[in-house]
């Protein structure tokens, strides 16, 4: 075999087995509703049986709301924040920040369950305030929108701040010298120039909120309302089991997800935003003046119901006795915890695996994004295109729908070895989920570093592994490490694959989060969720701290 092959070699077979083969055999599946028979009889038939069902246009229209719900309310409040955090100089810039970060950090469906003991009746909202009754509210669309949107809206703060504080207000002061009151110039300048930067993050938060299982699935089952997520877990848990209609619900969404990337697209395109000329510019923060105790209060508010509030729910259950106790001191206790760690205990056995799966899901994912990104960025391989396409893939992708095609993939009986029904399976959804972490990091470091540190080792013999090996990889080490605990912490909370895929007698801290609630243990669901969140904002935290250094 040639040697020069090997690494192309690996790399491709790790994509294909990750990315294209589940995502081919849904694609397979729709179309070929008996392809679990090896028959391709009546093809497309799936598509006329599903669409013919009635609650087919409810399923899809309560997603497009969700999505569109979401999306709006992000706009709502991550917008007004965004660009009070990016054009002022606003105090404890970096603590909010970090506050904001929660949310987003915080795993959709433990958000969920705390939201729920939060406000259901004679929840720990109502004991405080026993005028308040959001019981009727939480479980109803409105209140599975605004749940989505407090768990989604850093991503439209996030875009929005940094978009504004590069670009700052000079603009705007030119139009100001030149008359503009200062509404007039923020709305014809400033907010313009931040268009991408809106439209990337609202496409994102719109395509996160239809991708959600966690949500639906905890505050939507609740109260009758399906989405296309819970429709498709819906068909692969009830019996008859039904494969073809799971694989055309999957690439109905997905479907949705790329036509709101066409939107994207279709609005930005032919404006012109660029703000750097390469010359010297004045970007620095206004202050807010009069405005600063406002801003403030408005930040605080924002973050007391958006952090506070579920964390501190979720806290409160883990160190309560009952749930029927309320909030007293009589009541706390350390009782979940410790069964939590009893050894010989379903807690501890969920904690090992979910961590030992999270393990070689960085290991993998970091190793396949490394080969794949160099590849694509510096040895630009014939078929690297294509490369970079099934590394990427994954991110337009829900959950569920990897899910699905890894059932539809090796769930067949002509595979000699397979992982399903082993904890393998687990690993190889993973791997695919998270990908595109490994390799957005690693290709942004590649692409700093200037191509002759490799030109120049190749000149003084080296082979292509030896440059890679000694010369790149310690270059992008930071980065690489920084994508590896990324998927690290998100893997060892990833819920969606893991109800669907978890093998008889494997548990993860996720299921085990899912059941407890479902038996009625939930003060040690709610303990194993603060030890899981604790774990993935530590991670998540040194992640973005290392990924912060240069190459």
């Amino acid at each position: 075999m040639n040697k020069n092959a090997f690494l192309p070699g690996v790399t491709g077979l790790a994509l294909l087995l990750l990315v294209a083969v589940p995502v081919s055999f849904v694609v397979l599946q729709a179309i070929f509703p008996h392809l679990d028979t090896s028959s391709y009889s009546a093809p497309f038939s799936a598509f006329f049986r599903v669409f013919a069902e009635p609650q087919m246009l409810a399923l899809i229209a309560t997603t497009l709301k969700v999505g569109l719900g979401v999306a709006v309310c992000s706009a709502f409040i991550g917008i007004p924040l965004g660009a009070l955090r990016g054009l002022f100089r606003l105090p404890g810039a970096a603590l909010w920040d970090v506050l904001f970060l929660v949310p987003f950090l915080l795993p959709p469906y433990i958000a969920a369950l705390s939201w729920m003991l939060a406000l259901q009746t004679n929840g720990y909202v109502q004991q405080l305030l026993p005028w308040l009754h959001l019981n009727n509210f939480l479980f109803s669309l409105p209140g599975m929108i605004a749940v989505m949107t407090l768990n989604i809206f850093p991503v439209v703060y996030f875009a929005v701040s940094r978009s504004m504080a590069a670009s700052g207000s000079r603009l705007a002061d030119v139009a100001r010298i030149h008359g503009a009151g200062a509404f007039q110039a923020f709305v014809r300048i400033t907010l313009p120039m931040a268009l991408p930067a809106m439209a990337s993050s609202l496409l994102l938060a719109f395509t996160l909120s239809i991708e959600e299982y966690g949500v639906p699935g905890a505050l939507g089952s609740r109260s009758g309302i399906l989405m296309l997520t819970t429709g498709i877990e819906q068909r692969l848990a009830d019996w008859p089991i039904d494969l073809p209609g799971a694989a055309v619900l999957s690439l109905v969404l997905v479907a949705m997800a790329l036509c709101a990337y066409s939107v994207q697209r279709a609005v930005l395109a032919g404006k012109n935003v660029e703000s750097m000329t390469g010359k010297p510019a004045d970007v620095t923060p206004k202050p807010l003046s009069g405005w600063t105790f406002p801003v403030l209060a408005l930040f605080s508010l924002v973050a007391l119901i958006a952090v506070a509030l579920p964390l501190a729910s979720m806290l409160a259950t883990a160190f309560s006795g009952t749930l029927s106790g309320g909030l007293s001191l009589s009541n706390l206790t350390l009782r979940h915890f410790a069964t939590l760690f009893a050894v010989h205990g379903d807690a501890l056995g969920a904690l090992s695996t979910s961590l030992s799966l999270a393990s070689g899901t960085a290991l993998i994912a970091g190793a396949t994004g490394f080969l794949a990104s160099w590849l694509v960025v510096v040895r630009r391989i014939r078929g690297a295109a294509v490369i970079d396409g099934l590394s990427l893939l994954p991110a337009a992708l829900p959950g569920i729908v990897v899910g699905v095609g890894l059932i539809l993939a090796w769930n067949r009986s002509f595979w000699p070895v397979t992982p399903y029904n082993t904890w393998g399976i687990l690993l190889l959804a993973y791997c695919c989920l998270l990908l595109p972490y490994p390799v957005r990091y690693v290709s942004a470091a590649l692409k700093q570093i200037g191509g002759n540190l490799d030109a120049a080792a190749r000149v003084h013999g080296a082979t292509a592994a030896q440059t890679l090996r000694l010369i790149l990889l310690p270059l992008v080490l930071p980065s690489l490490l920084a994508s590896m605990m990324m998927v690290f912490a998100v893997a060892s909370r990833e819920l969606v694959t893991s109800l669907l895929l978890s093998p008889a007698g494997v548990q993860t801290v996720s299921v085990f989060v899912w059941r407890q609630f479902e038996q009625g243990s939930v003060g040690d669901g709610m303990a194993m969720a603060s030890v899981a969140v604790l774990l993935s904002l530590t991670l998540m935290l040194a992640a973005f701290r290392l990924s912060q250094r240069r190459v």
